[in-house]
């Protein structure tokens, strides 16, 4: 059964179309990551699927329910950027609070665990850093023991080793064959904790797959090295380079064929090429070049 489903769904705000005739499903059990630029629809998108906005067009199901039924049931659980926190609370009164309001919550031990918040049950909402906040606010989410897991930018604010710690968490609990879809800025983030990426620009789907053949559609390879001060010019008529960049002396070739490319560069060129990398394409490549298509 699909835990998620948006079927042809629209939003307009007056002459801006946010979300426009946007189609897809998630299957239950899986973790997927929610990409898009600045404007392209991700928060109006969420917003709906937490049924805080309704869409103009279209219809959106949570295990085949109604978005504020699905949230109303406990279904449905959400970590958002600006959830606020009751100040005067310490960690541990606010999750026993929220996990108290629904009628299947995980053992409060547990959803301390959960979150790694055993050493800041006792300290007050109110003297968390960034970070720790953010943590609270997972725990907030996973309280209810919701099957779907929304999570808005996660790791905002939270430092190397609590974006680890996080996404231990975060596993351990979707281990349980409960659906997380997470929207992030943090690419390398997509690639390595999601089963599936969906990108969405300008209110439209404009990919969705494996990381793996996201990459995979940026296509070919990038040759990477330092010019320093020497011209650039005639770099795009190497063999392969289907488009050039440079940056402060640094210079990106993107590739069709490497081996045409290296070879171009050593025999037809006197330039002296330093720092060479050859390296596939990033989720990063991909997502530039499908949100400039979009």
């Amino acid at each position: 059964m699909n835990a998620i489903v948006f079927d042809q769904v629209s939003k307009r705000y007056g002459d801006v179309l946010a979300v426009d005739d946007l189609s897809l499903s998630i299957e239950s059990g899986t973790t997927v990551a929610l990409l898009g630029p600045n404007g392209a629809g991700k928060s109006t998108s969420i917003g709906m699927l937490l049924g805080l906005l309704k869409p103009t067009g279209g219809e959106i199901s949570v295990h085949g329910h109604a978005p504020e039924q699905a949230v109303a049931a406990g279904e449905l659980g959400a970590m958002l950027q600006d959830g606020a926190l009751i100040p005067e609370l310490t960690v541990k009164e606010l999750v026993d609070l929220v996990r108290r309001l629904y009628p299947r919550p995980l053992p409060l031990d547990q959803v301390l665990e959960l979150a790694d918040l055993g050493e800041l049950a006792g300290r007050r909402a109110n003297k968390l850093s960034g970070g720790q906040a953010q943590r609270v606010r997972f725990a907030l989410a996973v309280a209810g023991a919701p099957r779907v897991l929304l999570l808005d930018e996660p790791t905002a604010a939270m430092d190397v080793e609590s974006r680890l710690r996080f996404w231990r968490g975060m596993h351990d609990y979707a281990a349980g064959g409960r659906t997380v879809l997470f929207a992030t800025h943090y690419l390398e983030e997509a690639d390595q904790h999601s089963d599936r990426v969906i990108v969405i620009a300008r209110g439209r789907l404009a990919a969705d797959g494996t990381a793996a053949q996201i990459k995979a559609r940026a296509g070919g390879r990038t040759v990477r090295f330092t010019l320093g001060e020497q011209p650039a010019a005639g770099l795009d008529l190497l063999p392969g380079v289907t488009a050039v960049e440079v940056e402060a002396g640094a210079v990106t070739l993107r590739t069709a064929d490497t081996d045409a490319t290296l070879a171009g560069l050593y025999r037809g060129t006197t330039l002296d090429v330093r720092d060479l990398q050859v390296a596939g394409a990033g989720l990063e490549d991909a997502f530039l070049a499908l949100t400039r298509e979009s």
